[in-house]
C-alpha cells in the first residue's frame, strides 16, 4: 500500500452520542472515496466499522474501530467510536491518539448529555474539533437548536461554515467558506454547486465576514491583512481556521446526511485542505521530561492505544508513530517492561480487514500482532534514551460487583478470561478483596456489564455471575471505656500467664494527648484499611516489662481485623495500657498478646460500638424536566444532596450516598431518564450508619 508522509496524514476521531451517526457516517466516507462500492447500514449488520457479533445482536457500536480513507492524496484515518458513555475507555483511548475530533450532532435531538461527557475529554487534550450537524434532511432537523447547543457547550467560537436550507423541494447546503450552494438530488451523492440564492445572501455574508473574523483573530499576519484590506480570501481564511482549530479557539460546525450522502465529500475535503496533519502539531512532553516532535528524522516512539483479543489471531496491538517511523522487524523496547518487543509483522486495520504494509511513517495509525510484553498505554521506542509518553487516564468504576464462576472448576478459566477484557478494555477493573473475600468487577455501567457478560459466555466459553457485593463497613467507637483480662493457663511445666488494664477512646485528628497517665510511649498507626490506632505505653513501675507492649499491640491489631460487631475493620481508636502484672517464668509474648486482645474487645464492646459505612460522592447531570423523580428516587437510597447547580437545560446535584445504596442505580436512572441523565461516583469517607440499620447489621 501507498506510504504517506506526516503532511498528508490526517487522523479524525468520529464521536457523538448514541444514533448521532456516525457509523453511518464513516461508511459514507469509505463510499465517496470508492474504498466500497457499495455502503452497508447499522440495521443490515454490514457496515466495515461494525463487525463484532455483538455490534450485530445490539445494533450499535461497542468498539472504537480504526478504518483508513484516501481523498486527493491524501490519507485520512478513521476512527469510529461508540456513542453511549458506557463505552467511555473506548472512546478517550480514540481522542488520545486523534489529530482532529469530528463530533456529530443528531439535528432533531441537538446536543445531549452524551455530547457533553465526550466534550470534557476533548476539551482537555485540546484536541481541535469540528462539528457535524446530521440529519439535515430529516422533517424534524432543527439546525439552529443544535447550533446554539454547540455554543453552550463551546462558546462563541463555535462558527458556523455550513448551514441547511430547502430549495425546490430538494435539501441544499450553504457554504459560507466557499460562499456556494451544494443542491442535492433526492439520491444524495454529488450535489450541484450554484450560486447563493437572493434570499439568502444577506444570512450568507454575514457569516462568510463572521468566519472572516473569527479565522483572522487567530494569526497575527492575517489579522493584519485583514485590517489592511477588510476581508481576507479563501486559502487566508483556511490559514485562519486551522490556527484557530490548533489553539483549540475555533470550532468550524458542518451539516450532513450521512444517510443518504449529503455533504460528506465536502467534509472530506475540510479535512484534507485544513484539518490538521502530524507535521502541523506541536511538541508532546514524555514524562522523562523531553519534547518529543512529530517528525520523521527522530527516534521511533509508539503509544499503544487499544488492544483487542480475536480467536483466530490472538492479541492485536493497535498504536500511533509518534515520531520517526517503524518497520517490519524493527525491534523496540518497551518504556514500562524493559523487555525488547519485534515488529514481526505491520498493518494498516479496515475493521476486520487487515492490509499489509513494510512501514509506517510519524503521525500513522497501524497495528501489529502478537506482542508478547505489551499492554495499552504502553510506549515502544527506538535507541538507548527512554520514551515515555503520558497515560490513557480512565474514569472510577461507577459499578462494583462481586464475580465468581457458575462451576467452581471454571474459577480459573474465569480468572484468565477476566485479565484479557481488562488488558482490552482498563475500564474494567479487577480487585479481591481481603475483607469480603469476593473477586470484585468494577465498570461503567449496566451495558458495560452485559458486554462483559457476552464475552465471557461468547468468546471464552465461560459462564459467570455477578452480585451485588457485601459492603465493607468499619467498626468504631463513641466513648471511653476501661476493661482488664488476666489470660492463665496451666498444663504442667511452664504454663501462661498475662494481666493487661487499658482504656480505649476514639481518636481524632489533632485531639490533646490523654490525661492522667504517665505516658513513656507512643506508636501511630496508619492502618491499611484506613484510620488509625494509636498506642500508648503508660506503664508505671514496670509492671510489664517493656518488651511486653509489642505483643499486646499486636493482640488489638488483630482485633481491629475483625470486629466484635460484624467481623468488619476497627478504627480510629487510641489505646492506653496503664496497669498489669506479669510472672517471672510463666509470662511471655503469646501470654500478653492473648490478653490484649480480650481486654480491648471487652472494652470495645463497652464503648458504644459504631458501624460505619462506606459513603460516596455522586454528582448526577439530569434535564431540569426530569430533577423531581430523580431526587425521590436519590432520597429513597438514603441520599443527601448538597448542593446543585444549572447548567443550561440540566440540573448538576451533588449528593453524598451510601456506596451500599448505589447497586443498580445506573439502570434505575437511566429508566428514569430514558438514558438522558449521567452520573459519576467515587469514595468519599465512612460515615456511621443509622440506628435502625445497624441493628439489622448487628443481628445478621
Amino acid at each position: 500500500m501507498k506510504i504517506f508522509d506526516e503532511k498528508h496524514i490526517k487522523n479524525i476521531v468520529l464521536v457523538g452520542a448514541h444514533n448521532s451517526g456516525k457509523t453511518t457516517l464513516s461508511e459514507t466516507m469509505l463510499f465517496e472515496a470508492g474504498l466500497i462500492n457499495r455502503r452497508g447500514t447499522v440495521e443490515d449488520h454490514n457496515t466495515v466499522s461494525d463487525h463484532h457479533s455483538i455490534e450485530h445482536e445490539r445494533n450499535a457500536s461497542i468498539y472504537a474501530t480504526p478504518l483508513h480513507t484516501e481523498w486527493r492524496n491524501y490519507k485520512i484515518n478513521i476512527i469510529d467510536t461508540p456513542g453511549l458513555d458506557d463505552f467511555i475507555g473506548e472512546i478517550i483511548a480514540s481522542i488520545r491518539v486523534a489529530d482532529t475530533v469530528v463530533a456529530t450532532i443528531n439535528g432533531r435531538q441537538g446536543v445531549e448529555v452524551g455530547t457533553e461527557i465526550i466534550w470534557n475529554y476533548i476539551d482537555k487534550y485540546h484536541i481541535p474539533t469540528v462539528f457535524v450537524v446530521n440529519q439535515i434532511d430529516h422533517p424534524d432537523t432543527k439546525f439552529d437548536h443544535s447550533f446554539k447547543g454547540i455554543q453552550s457547550l463551546v462558546g462563541n467560537n463555535a462558527v458556523i461554515i455550513q448551514y441547511p436550507i430547502k430549495i425546490d423541494g430538494k435539501q441544499g447546503i450553504i457554504d459560507v467558506l466557499k460562499m456556494k450552494l451544494y443542491k442535492f438530488g433526492d439520491e444524495g451523492g454529488k450535489p450541484e454547486k450554484l450560486a447563493i440564492p437572493d434570499d439568502q445572501k444577506v444570512q450568507a455574508n454575514f457569516l462568510h465576514n463572521e468566519l472572516i473574523e473569527k479565522a483572522a483573530e487567530n494569526d497575527d499576519e492575517l489579522l493584519e491583512l485583514f485590517f489592511e484590506k477588510g476581508t481576507l480570501n479563501e486559502d487566508e481564511m483556511r490559514k485562519g481556521i486551522k490556527a484557530g482549530m490548533l489553539n483549540h479557539d475555533l470550532y468550524p460546525v458542518f451539516c450532513t446526511s450521512a444517510l443518504n450522502d449529503m455533504g460528506s465529500g465536502r467534509l472530506m475535503g475540510f479535512i484534507d485542505n485544513v484539518a490538521p496533519a502530524a507535521a502541523d502539531l506541536k511538541s508532546e512532553q514524555t514524562i522523562e521530561g523531553e519534547e518529543l516532535w512529530p517528525k520523521t528524522s527522530g527516534p521511533t516512539a509508539l503509544f499503544i492505544f487499544k488492544t483487542l483479543y480475536q480467536t483466530n489471531l490472538g492479541q492485536i496491538t493497535f498504536f500511533k508513530v509518534k515520531s520517526g517511523e517503524v518497520s517490519i522487524n524493527d525491534r523496540l523496547t518497551n518504556a514500562r517492561t524493559g523487555e525488547i518487543e519485534v515488529i514481526n509483522q505491520l498493518f494498516i486495520m479496515d475493521g476486520k480487514e487487515r492490509h499489509s504494509v513494510s512501514k509506517l511513517t510519524v503521525g500513522d495509525i497501524g497495528a501489529t500482532l502478537k506482542l508478547k510484553f505489551t499492554e495499552t498505554n504502553d510506549t515502544l521506542y527506538s535507541g538507548k534514551k527512554p520514551i515515555t509518553l503520558r497515560h490513557i487516564k480512565y474514569p472510577e468504576d461507577r459499578i462494583v460487583l462481586s464475580v465468581s464462576a457458575v462451576t467452581l472448576t471454571d474459577d480459573e478459566k474465569l480468572s484468565e478470561a477476566l485479565k484479557k477484557i481488562h488488558i482490552q478494555d482498563p475500564t474494567v477493573s479487577l480487585s479481591f478483596s481481603k475483607e469480603t473475600k469476593e473477586f470484585l468487577l468494577g465498570c461503567q455501567g449496566e451495558l458495560h456489564l452485559a458486554t462483559i457478560d457476552w464475552t465471557l459466555k461468547n468468546i471464552y466459553n465461560v459462564e459467570a455471575k455477578f452480585e451485588k457485593p457485601k459492603t465493607a463497613y468499619r467498626e468504631t467507637i463513641q466513648r471511653s471505656s476501661t476493661a482488664n483480662y488476666r489470660h492463665k493457663k496451666q498444663s504442667g511445666g511452664s504454663g501462661q500467664f498475662a494481666q493487661v488494664h487499658l482504656k480505649i477512646e476514639p481518636w481524632y485528628e489533632g485531639m490533646p494527648e490523654p490525661e492522667g497517665f504517665n505516658i513513656r510511649g507512643k506508636e501511630d498507626i496508619d492502618l491499611t484499611w484506613g484510620g488509625k490506632l494509636v498506642f500508648y505505653n503508660c506503664i508505671v513501675g514496670g509492671v510489664i516489662d517493656t518488651r511486653y507492649l509489642p505483643s499486646i499491640m499486636k493482640g488489638v491489631l488483630e482485633v481491629m481485623e475483625s470486629g466484635p460487631l460484624t467481623g468488619s475493620y476497627i478504627r480510629d481508636i487510641r489505646v492506653m495500657v496503664y496497669d498489669g502484672k506479669m510472672h517471672s517464668v510463666d509470662s511471655n509474648d503469646i501470654s500478653f498478646k492473648i490478653a490484649g486482645a480480650h481486654a480491648f474487645s471487652e472494652a470495645f464492646l463497652n464503648a458504644n460500638p459504631k458501624l460505619l459505612e462506606p459513603r460516596n460522592e455522586l454528582i448526577v447531570k439530569v434535564p431540569e424536566d426530569m430533577v423531581g423523580q430523580v431526587m425521590t428516587d436519590l432520597q429513597s437510597r438514603r441520599a443527601v444532596i448538597q448542593g446543585y447547580e444549572t447548567s443550561d437545560n440540566y440540573q448538576i446535584l451533588n449528593c453524598q450516598i451510601p456506596a451500599d445504596e448505589l447497586f443498580g442505580y445506573s439502570t434505575d436512572l437511566r429508566s428514569l431518564t430514558q438514558g438522558r441523565a449521567t452520573f459519576s461516583t467515587k469514595f468519599s469517607a465512612y460515615q456511621a450508619v443509622p440506628t435502625n440499620v445497624q441493628k439489622q447489621l448487628v443481628k445478621n
